[in-house]
Protein backbone atom coordinates (compact mmCIF):
# COMPACT_ATOMS: atom_id res chain seq x y z
CA UNK A 1 0.00 0.00 0.00
CA UNK A 2 1.61 3.20 -0.79
CA UNK A 3 1.24 6.21 0.93
CA UNK A 4 -0.04 8.78 -1.55
CA UNK A 5 0.09 8.64 -5.68
CA UNK A 6 1.85 11.65 -7.72
CA UNK A 7 0.71 12.08 -11.28
CA UNK A 8 3.80 13.18 -12.67
CA UNK A 9 4.22 16.48 -15.47
CA UNK A 10 4.33 13.50 -18.01
CA UNK A 11 1.06 12.15 -17.15
CA UNK A 12 2.93 8.64 -15.31
CA UNK A 13 1.29 7.81 -12.17
CA UNK A 14 3.77 7.10 -9.28
CA UNK A 15 3.38 5.66 -5.78
CA UNK A 16 5.31 7.07 -2.80
CA UNK A 17 5.54 3.76 -0.94
CA UNK A 18 8.54 5.11 1.61
CA UNK A 19 9.04 8.62 2.90
CA UNK A 20 11.40 10.24 5.67
CA UNK A 21 11.35 13.64 6.64
CA UNK A 22 13.99 15.47 8.49
CA UNK A 23 14.70 19.31 9.20
CA UNK A 24 17.20 20.46 6.45
CA UNK A 25 19.22 22.56 9.00
CA UNK A 26 18.23 20.74 12.20
CA UNK A 27 21.18 19.88 14.61
CA UNK A 28 23.44 23.21 13.01
CA UNK A 29 25.19 24.79 15.87
CA UNK A 30 27.83 27.14 14.35
CA UNK A 31 27.32 28.94 10.80
CA UNK A 32 24.74 30.11 8.54
CA UNK A 33 22.84 28.15 5.45
CA UNK A 34 25.21 29.32 2.66
CA UNK A 35 26.54 27.57 -0.57
CA UNK A 36 29.23 25.19 0.94
CA UNK A 37 26.62 24.20 3.86
CA UNK A 38 23.92 22.93 1.38
CA UNK A 39 26.34 21.18 -0.80
CA UNK A 40 27.13 18.78 2.51
CA UNK A 41 23.37 18.61 3.09
CA UNK A 42 22.63 17.35 -0.50
CA UNK A 43 25.33 15.35 -0.83
CA UNK A 44 24.44 13.85 2.48
CA UNK A 45 20.89 13.14 1.30
CA UNK A 46 21.93 11.46 -1.91
CA UNK A 47 24.12 9.32 0.28
CA UNK A 48 21.33 8.71 2.83
CA UNK A 49 18.69 7.76 -0.12
CA UNK A 50 21.51 5.61 -1.58
CA UNK A 51 22.19 3.32 1.31
CA UNK A 52 18.65 3.53 2.04
CA UNK A 53 17.89 2.07 -0.63
CA UNK A 54 20.96 -0.17 -2.62
CA UNK A 55 20.83 -1.24 -6.42
CA UNK A 56 18.16 1.64 -6.88
CA UNK A 57 19.14 4.73 -9.09
CA UNK A 58 19.15 7.88 -7.17
CA UNK A 59 17.86 11.31 -7.70
CA UNK A 60 18.07 14.68 -6.42
CA UNK A 61 15.55 16.66 -7.14
CA UNK A 62 17.17 20.37 -8.17
CA UNK A 63 15.74 22.31 -4.67
CA UNK A 64 14.96 25.90 -4.53
CA UNK A 65 17.09 28.47 -2.53
CA UNK A 66 16.50 31.23 -1.21
CA UNK A 67 18.85 34.39 -1.31
CA UNK A 68 18.59 36.70 1.94
CA UNK A 69 19.85 40.02 2.58
CA UNK A 70 22.02 39.98 -0.29
CA UNK A 71 24.13 43.51 1.28
CA UNK A 72 26.25 40.92 3.94
CA UNK A 73 27.88 37.90 3.33
CA UNK A 74 29.68 35.51 5.43
CA UNK A 75 32.94 34.27 5.39
CA UNK A 76 31.65 32.02 3.48
CA UNK A 77 29.49 33.51 1.25
CA UNK A 78 25.95 35.09 1.31
CA UNK A 79 23.22 33.25 2.75
CA UNK A 80 21.46 30.55 1.07
CA UNK A 81 18.52 28.92 2.66
CA UNK A 82 17.38 25.47 1.31
CA UNK A 83 13.43 24.99 2.23
CA UNK A 84 13.34 23.36 5.58
CA UNK A 85 12.35 20.14 4.90
CA UNK A 86 14.68 17.24 3.82
CA UNK A 87 12.87 14.28 2.28
CA UNK A 88 13.79 10.82 1.27
CA UNK A 89 11.47 8.69 -0.57
CA UNK A 90 10.94 5.76 -2.51
CA UNK A 91 8.91 6.61 -5.72
CA UNK A 92 7.41 2.51 -7.94
CA UNK A 93 5.36 2.39 -10.77
CA UNK A 94 4.44 -0.29 -13.58
CA UNK A 95 7.89 -1.09 -15.73
CA UNK A 96 9.19 1.32 -18.34
CA UNK A 97 10.14 -1.47 -20.64
CA UNK A 98 7.04 -2.37 -22.76
CA UNK A 99 8.97 -6.08 -23.13
CA UNK A 100 8.05 -6.49 -19.24
CA UNK A 101 4.92 -8.83 -18.02
CA UNK A 102 3.23 -6.09 -16.13
CA UNK A 103 2.16 -8.29 -13.72
CA UNK A 104 6.14 -9.52 -12.93
CA UNK A 105 7.53 -6.32 -13.17
CA UNK A 106 7.97 -2.61 -11.75
CA UNK A 107 10.41 -0.03 -11.94
CA UNK A 108 11.35 2.15 -8.93
CA UNK A 109 13.65 5.22 -8.01
CA UNK A 110 14.91 6.44 -4.87
CA UNK A 111 14.45 10.22 -4.57
CA UNK A 112 15.74 13.34 -2.59
CA UNK A 113 14.13 16.40 -2.51
CA UNK A 114 13.70 19.38 -0.21
CA UNK A 115 9.83 21.33 0.53
CA UNK A 116 8.45 24.04 2.77
CA UNK A 117 6.41 21.99 4.55
CA UNK A 118 5.68 18.65 5.92
CA UNK A 119 2.70 17.46 3.54
CA UNK A 120 3.17 14.19 2.38
CA UNK A 121 3.36 15.44 -1.72
CA UNK A 122 0.11 14.21 -3.80
CA UNK A 123 -1.32 14.10 -6.90
CA UNK A 124 -1.06 17.11 -9.17
CA UNK A 125 -1.05 18.56 -5.97
CA UNK A 126 2.63 17.93 -5.37
CA UNK A 127 5.59 20.51 -5.80
CA UNK A 128 5.63 21.31 -9.82
CA UNK A 129 9.94 20.11 -9.38
CA UNK A 130 9.00 16.48 -7.95
CA UNK A 131 6.62 16.52 -10.99
CA UNK A 132 8.94 16.79 -13.69
CA UNK A 133 11.26 13.83 -12.64
CA UNK A 134 11.82 11.79 -15.70
CA UNK A 135 10.84 8.38 -15.17
CA UNK A 136 11.71 6.78 -18.20
CA UNK A 137 15.30 8.41 -18.23
CA UNK A 138 16.06 7.81 -13.95
CA UNK A 139 13.94 5.07 -12.83
CA UNK A 140 14.87 1.25 -13.98
CA UNK A 141 12.66 -1.48 -13.85
CA UNK A 142 12.94 -4.63 -11.42
CA UNK A 143 11.64 -8.25 -11.31
CA UNK A 144 8.72 -8.56 -8.56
Amino acid sequence: MSLSRIILSSGRLVELSELRMSSTYGGMLEGYPCKPINMMKTKGLLHQAGQDHPGRPVHLVPPCVEYQDQTTSGAFGPVEVLPPVACLGLLRSTAISPEYEPVLYRSALAVAWFQPTTTVPSGEDADAALRRIDWEALAEDYEL
